[in-house]
């Protein structure tokens, strides 16, 4: 969606700006034409020659050329530009911006600019709340700007706080999504709450062991970015993955074992328009965890006693009312169609995705996934293996019909 665009990334004096070399890489690599603009602080922390070489363009700090006494010119180069963002923008250039304080280049570009602005606060949370603060952030935003701040949630609440500078992947899925053209009417999934699980449940054995499995996550992770982009709300619940969601539409729920994920799910399940139970949940968890690290050389053998996990899909297909849209999701070691089949209509499913371990590509830890769907209405439908942004788009299309 950036390729051929024409980006102003103006940085400023912060601890941040070494994580601006990541968007400048960012941005070449999707194709875009990057421009940057350091202020002179901003070159205390990293160096211009960073910039110049990962952009191919010798960067902006000065009105006029050291070299030649050749002047910049702000307003041609606000001209030029397709989207302006500013990342770190700290507390001394929002309140330039935001009061038309023009004294260096990167504001006066600011000043000139003719295309949307994208601004990445970068602070410590006491001066990112400040009522000071808070009124320069609200001016710009009803100027038009557009304030990029750290995804809300558990996690980013936990580790740094909201006052930080939002990491370089969101900043440019942010970026790619204004650009991309908007979903086909036809398509689209606005105004729709979509309830997705992802990944594994790791049961505990003892405090530092557990029973899991292989999924990465990959699939319902593919399916969220893909309801988020047609305009869904969604909310996806996560096993312990790696994964981090990218779009601003996307809460995400971080778990760890079946009971987590149950919870989560049953409290969230009534509000949805659908979910989508792509989560390789365990089916049975340790009866009596330990509270102590087993040893081996006090206990030779080991037996571990299990009882079956709550049925998600199963209490959800109970509690579905009849405008709610409910799909599972059965891995199989075969064909699987019968028993995807009796799932689907024991559980009160709307439809079924299958995939088989027997196709190379469509298991756990991969790339792709070839899958089948089955719906109530008796059709059966094979896709080829495609990588599992393509089968979301499939499974999502599937899903607009039963919806829309």
């Amino acid at each position: 969606m950036l390729q051929e665009k024409r980006i102003i990334l103006g940085i400023t004096g912060s601890i941040a700006a070494y994580k601006s070399a990541a968007i400048v890489r960012g941005l070449v690599k999707e194709g875009a034409e990057v421009q940057v603009v350091m202020t002179a602080a901003a070159k205390e922390f990293i160096t211009p020659l960073t910039f110049s070489t990962l952009s191919r363009k010798p960067v902006i700090s000065d009105f006029f050329s050291r070299r030649d006494g050749s002047w910049h010119n702000h307003v041609d180069l606000g001209l030029w530009a397709d989207a302006m963002l500013i990342a770190p923008a700290t507390a001394s250039t929002i309140g330039k911006m935001a009061n038309a304080v023009a004294d260096n280049m990167l504001i006066t570009t600011y000043l000139s600019c003719k295309a949307p602005v994208f601004v990445a606060p970068a602070m410590d949370l006491d001066m990112f709340a400040h009522p000071a603060m808070q009124r320069n952030l609200s001016f710009l935003r009803s100027a038009g700007n557009h304030i990029i701040e750290p995804t809300d949630g558990e996690l980013a609440s936990r580790l740094i706080g909201k006052g930080r500078m939002e990491e370089p992947d969101r900043i440019l899925t942010i970026l790619a999504g204004f650009f991309a053209p908007p979903p086909s009417p036809a398509l689209s999934l606005t105004g729709k709450k979509i309830l997705i699980t992802a990944g594994p449940t790791y049961e505990q054995i003892d405090p530092v062991r557990f029973i899991g499995n292989y999924s990465s996550g990959k699939m319902g992770f593919s399916l969220a970015e893909t309801c988020a982009t047609r305009g869904a709300e969604v909310t996806l619940i996560s096993g312990p993955v790696s994964l981090e969601a990218k779009h601003p539409a996307i809460r995400r729920i971080s778990v760890e074992s079946a009971e987590e994920m149950y919870r989560a799910a049953t409290e969230s399940f009534p509000l949805m328009d659908a979910a989508l139970l792509c989560a390789a949940v365990a089916d049975y968890r340790p009866e009596q965890p330990s509270v102590e690290k087993l040893k081996r050389e006090q206990q030779k053998e080991l037996t571990l006693r299990l009882i079956a996990n709550k049925d998600i899909a199963a209490t959800l297909g109970a509690l579905k009312r009849p405008q709610q849209v409910l799909v599972g999701f059965a891995l199989e070691i075969d064909d699987g169609k019968v028993t995807a089949t009796d799932k689907l209509h024991r559980k009160n499913l709307d439809f079924i995705v299958l995939n088989s371990l027997k196709n190379k590509g469509a298991g756990f830890r991969c790339d792709t996934n070839k899958v089948t769907i089955l719906d109530r209405t008796g059709a059966v439908i094979p896709f080829p293996l495609k990588n599992k942004a393509e089968v979301a788009e499939d499974i999502i299309t599937h899903l607009h019909h039963f919806l829309c």
